[in-house]
Parts: structure tokens; sequence; C-alpha cells
């Protein structure tokens, strides 16, 4: 539709001309003078921009009014923390005068934390990719004083930027007409992009219909190195999960191998950080050898998640240690004292020298092992490849495994009992040694979304470890959000820092909360939490929900500052917001017998069928409701006075397919009622209403589910 306007072959020849990726020398820094409006925000990125020289605004109400009532053209440039090209961009032109001075003559410039105001960076990105084809950050994108788009990309270098600049400000001061045509059809575009239609038939879910979605799935799979048959490679747990249990449900041993076999790769790899425990965003390579260094909340949240239900499963030692790894890096390096947990830590950190550069803090010269680990050091050079395998660049290596414990210990002549202890010995000497190092920066800000799929995970790895302190925390972080991030009016809040709260929440943070707080009450059975999730399901459903479909907006209808409210329905590395709340939906709908609850969720599943049979990689949440339809799904109800202890023994077993109530007296949750007998503990399993004999031993319960 955009070709209709000669404006965009302008446009094409910037975009092409200024889009590659350039590593020059960073212009030296300016002297720091007055800050910007930037200095007010709590926003560790924003706050991070408040002495350029650029007069930064926030985006808000003010900023957007300043654009209207100068007529100038508005800069929306979207980063975050942990992005190194984000920092690149800033160096080579944000801290550079005569760029600064380009933007604040012809532009008001707004910089946006993408965690922060996802809403804002949805918009954003879908223009740019409808411009370019592709988006990534830094995303820079000009927009009319109003707000609708006319130019974007992601990383310029100061040359490309500049002439961007210009010749932007030249063609909207000489022939605005011509630019406003465009935007207005762009907008058209981004309002268009993602409608949703009503499925107005009866979808039948069934099982064969599963066998070939996955069928067409798995031609892009990964099966000798894990992943997807790409590079770089994203961990991308919700596929994982649900690949996880439709090979369980399916007995599909090939599948099965894939998951563990991706599991046990990235385990291996230098995505791990093998000292110090947690999970880099992505690996750059095939082999998951070069991470990009960044460490993100909810990338580790979720593989804590999907290691635990692996070791559910297979009993395998090696995803245990993993768990516990990864949470004790969330706990020594993202955890608040009230609870809450910050949102990721930079790739980049500082050399010897002083200069920044992406994974100083994590990567090895061989001078230094040999230095530290003496006579251990031969026999650590091959466990974790000190050789051209596990070389990186600069002479430095990233710790990176080949071979499972059991072919090393064929290599070398000890037990498995001394190589765990050499194991530990070398992590507490290079963590201790590592520790006198600049640490990477702390993105410190608290998203609730994060914090809930953070809070999920401790709850799934007390499930499948007993450890109490793990349940403890689960439940510190979910009275944290409890208390301080539900309004007096049942909204939830999006962000948290110094004690404020000043974002409305969006559907991905009722979503996740909703989620986790279910979650919380099948590990402890306090309905407190399941009547809570309830409150902000109700809440999102007066304020979120789009009546002609039953989808979710990701913004609240008290939102007016946007050029459109957006639908997520892709389920991306963080499952979309209308995914989750549909699986919550359909939960709830058991719990409390609610009808409306069961046909909406339904309806969400129906609408987005055509789209999960086209591309299912992309719908990897949704195709696990989807199994909920089309095969078994049981509710598991557990009452009396024993409750707790027989939860824990089911907790023994890998059951992906069962929602969990119980009581340990009289309830009246619907599920539970006329269920409760005093001094006896009893285990019901139902489905499709129909309810088998309550039995006493949880082997008995358990033989009486299928898959």
């Amino acid at each position: 539709m955009f070709k209709k306007l000669a404006f965009i072959v302008f446009l094409t020849t910037l975009v092409l001309c200024c889009s590659q990726k350039n590593n020059s020398a960073a212009v030296t820094k300016v002297k720091m003078g007055d800050p910007n409006d930037l200095i007010n925000e709590t926003s560790p990125y924003l706050l991070q921009h408040a002495y350029n020289p650029v007069h930064w605004k926030a985006w808000n109400d003010e900023s957007l009014k300043l654009a209207k009532d100068e007529n100038k053209l508005i800069i929306i440039s979207v980063g975050y923390s942990a992005c190194h090209w984000c920092h690149v961009m800033e160096e080579e032109s944000f801290e550079n005068d005569s760029v600064a001075k380009l933007m604040n003559e012809n532009f008001i410039s707004i910089k946006v934390d993408r965690e922060e105001r996802p809403d804002v960076d949805q918009i954003y990105m879908n223009a740019v990719q409808l411009m370019t084809g592709s988006g990534g950050w830094p995303l820079n994108c000009i927009a009319l004083p109003d707000g609708r788009p006319v130019f974007g990309g992601t990383y310029f270098t100061k040359d490309q930027w500049t002439k961007i600049l210009k010749e932007i400000s030249s063609l909207y001061e000489n022939d605005p007409d011509k630019v406003i045509a465009y935007a207005e059809q762009l907008t058209e575009g981004v309002k268009n992009s993602d409608l949703i239609t009503v499925n107005k038939e009866n979808v039948q879910f069934n099982p064969d219909a599963l066998v070939t979605i996955v069928k067409q799935w798995k031609s892009s799979l990964d099966f000798q190195n894990g992943g997807q048959k790409r590079a770089p490679k994203f961990p991308m747990p919700s596929n994982l999960s649900f690949l996880l249990r439709y090979s369980f449900q399916y007995d599909n041993k090939d599948l099965q191998e894939f998951v563990l076999t991706t599991l046990d790769k990235m385990a291996n790899g230098g995505i791990y950080d093998q000292i110090g425990g947690g999970f880099s965003r992505y690996s750059v390579d095939k082999r998951w050898h070069v991470p990009h260094f960044e460490k993100m909340l909810y990338d580790n949240a979720q593989l804590v998640s999907l290691y635990s239900k692996a070791y559910q499963l297979t009993k395998n030692e090696s995803y245990k240690t993993v768990v516990i790894e990864t949470l004790d890096f969330v706990d020594r390096e993202l955890t608040q004292d009230d609870g809450a947990y910050y949102s990721s830590l930079d790739a980049d950190s500082k050399t010897k020298e002083g200069e920044l550069e992406e994974g100083a803090f994590y990567v090895w010269t061989k001078e230094e092992l040999q230095a530290k680990l003496g006579n251990d050091f031969e026999m650590f050079k091959s466990y974790y490849n000190i050789n051209a395998t596990g070389k990186w660049e600069n002479n430095h290596y990233i710790l990176y495994k080949t071979k499972t414990d059991d072919e090393f210990l064929q290599t070398f002549s000890t037990t498995k009992e001394e190589l765990n202890k050499k194991i530990l010995g070398w992590k507490t000497k290079l963590i201790k040694l590592r520790n006198t190092r600049e640490r990477p920066r702390t993105d410190d800000k608290v998203l609730t979304s994060w914090n809930a799929l953070m809070l999920k995970s401790y709850i799934d790895a007390y499930r499948v470890i007993g450890d109490k302190s793990y349940l403890e925390k689960a439940i510190k972080n979910a009275t944290f959000i409890k208390e301080n991030q539900i309004d007096g009016d049942g909204s939830l809040f999006h962000n948290y820092k110094n004690g404020k709260s000043t974002i409305e929440g969006f559907s991905e943070d009722y979503a996740q909360t909703i989620s986790a707080f279910i979650e919380l009450y099948q590990a402890t059975l306090d309905e407190s939490w399941l009547n809570t999730a309830k409150d902000l399901m109700d809440y999102s459903i007066a304020h979120f929900s789009d009546e002609k479909t039953n989808m979710f907006y990701f913004t609240s209808d008290s939102e007016t500052s946007l050029i459109t409210r957006k639908i997520e329905v892709i389920d991306n590395v963080i499952p979309s917001s209308n995914s989750v709340l549909a699986e919550s939906l359909f939960k709830l709908s058991h719990y409390y017998s609610n009808n409306k609850y069961a046909e909406t969720a339904k309806q969400m599943l129906s609408n987005i069928n055509s789209q999960i049979e086209r591309s299912p990689s992309a719908y990897s949440n949704w195709l696990t409701l989807y199994l909920n339809y089309s095969n078994p799904y049981y509710e598991v109800a557990i009452s009396g006075t024993n409750a707790l202890e027989k939860l824990n023994e089911v907790h023994t077993y890998y059951l992906p397919n069962i929602l969990i109530a119980g009581s340990t007296s009289e309830s009246e949750l619907a599920i539970m009622e006329n269920r409760f007998i005093e001094d006896d503990t009893y285990i019901y399993v139902c489905v499709n209403g129909a309810c088998k004999l309550p039995v006493e031993s949880t082997k008995e319960a358990v033989e009486q589910l299928s898959k």
C-alpha cells in the first residue's frame, strides 16, 4: 500500500543506506554539563542519557503537547539498559554536540525505556518493521507532532543519523503534505497489522490436528545442537516447555530427545555462566558458545521453570544443578531486600584499562586461569575447552563444555565424586577472582510482569527440589506485588523504583501476575492468592477486553496518548499476554465453575486457530492451552488435614495436564464443595465433569490419570 507514494522511494533509500551496523570508534565523550529532563526519571536507562547534550524528554503528555505546540517532528528513541548497540549509538551520536544541536533545533527528542513502556515500543517497532521488514534495538523512529510515524530504523552511525536528521527536517519544512500523507498510510498499516477476526465456527481441538501442527514445526528444529536451525540462537522457553509436555503426552521420544538435547547444550554452553550461574540473552552462533552477555530476569525466570520441569520428568541431576545455580545468581545479583527483583545485568563492563567492553566480566585469558588454578589447570582446560574450541577473540576464552561428565571421566582417571569436588573448587576460586573485576551495570528497576515470572520459577523449583526457602521467596515476592503494585481500585502498576510506582499496568502485568498467583495457590492451597487472581482477571475484563473479539488490548481503556491500542497474540521469548490470560481463564473457570470464563478462553483460542496452523512456533503457549482442550485435562482435588503432605507427594511426578485444588478444612471454593471429611484426606480425580472414586493413596490417584 505504501508504494503508491513516491515518497517511499526517498524513505527506502534512507533506510537502506543507513541500516548497517558500523564498528567505527566512538566519538570522544562530551564533558558533562547541565542535565536534561531525564534526570527526573527513575529508569536506569533513561538516567544514563540524562547528561547527553540532547534535550531528551520522557514519554508523557507534556512532551507530546510540546511537539504539537511547536509543530516539531518527534524523535522517539527506544532502548534498554542492557542493550550493547544502544550504548554504542549514544557514544557516537547522542553525546556529540553537533548531532545534539541538530536534534535540539529541529525535533522534540523523546527517550523511551522499552521495558518501562512496552506499549510505545510495540507501536513504533511495528512501524519500523512495516517500513524495513525487520526491527531491533536501539529503535529510532521519527514521527509527526501528533505521534504518527514517518521514518525509522535501528542502529545508525553518526554520519548516517546526521544525514537522516537533515533530510527529514528539510522535507517536513518544505513539503509537509508529502510527509503527512505517508504518515497517514503508515499509521493505517500499524492499526491493521494485528486485527483479530472473530472465529464463529465451532472449532474442534482434537489430538490428530495437533500432531499435524507439530509435524510442520519439527522441520525447523536443530536436533544436533538444539534450538532452531539458525543463528543467533535464542532459548525460547515457551517453545521448549510446550514441546516437552507434548512429547510426554504423545510419547514422542524424538521430540523429547530434542528438548533434552537443547537443555544439555545450553547448560554446557557459553550462554550459561559456568562460574556464577544464570543464562545470557542468546548465543550468536549455532552451538550456544558465544553469548550476547546481557542477563535478563525474564529469561532466567522461565529457564528455571523449564529446567525444573525437565528435572521432574527425568531426575537428571545436571538440570537440578542448573536450577540451583541460576536461583543463586538471581538471589545474589538481582534481588532487593523487600523480595522484588531487578530487571537485568548489562552486556558490557569495564576492562582493566577502564574501557567498556562486551563480556569483559565473564571471559578469561589462559594466563589468568593458569595463575589461579595451578596444577589443576590441565584438567580444567580439558573440561572447559581452553583451546581452539572455546577461544573467542583477543585471546579470551568463554568456558564451554562439549563432553558429559561421564565422557570426561573416561579421559581423566578420577571418580565422579572427586570431579564434583574439583568443579566446586574451580568455581569458588574463579568467582572470587571475578568479583575483583568491575561488575556489569544493573538495571535495578522492578517490573511487575517479570517479577511474576520469577515468582512462578521459585514455585516450580520448590515443587521439584523441595527447598522451603524457594517457597518463602515466592511468597515474599507475591506479598510485595500485592502490597505495592496493586492499587486501591484493583488495578496494577507496571513499574517500581525507589518506593514509587508510576506507570499503569499493561495486560502483560495482569496476565503474568494472575498466572503466578494461581500457581502459588496450587503450591500452598492458600485461597487468598486464588481470589486475588480472580479479582485481577475481573479488572482485566472490565478495562482491557475488546468486546467484539473477546481478546485483550495491551493497554487499558484509560490510555489516550498512543495512536492506537494493540492486541498482543504472538508468543515470543515471553508468551503473549493474550495466551497467558486465556490459559488463566481456562483454569479459573474450573475453580469457580464460571461459564463466562470458559467461553471466553475457548473463543480466544478459536480466534487464533488458523494462525497456529500456519506458524506453530510463534504460538507455543496457545498450543499449551490447545493441549488442555484436545487431550484429557484433570482436576485433582485434595481435601483433608493432610492435604499439603499429599500435595508434596504429587509434586514428585511430572503431570503437566492437571489442575490442583486443595484444602485442609471446609472450603467454599466451587471445586472443593462437599469434599472435606474430618480426620481423612482424600484425593479426587475428575475429567470433563466426571469424577473417579476418591482415593487416599497418591500413587493410586496418579494411576487414575492418563496422558
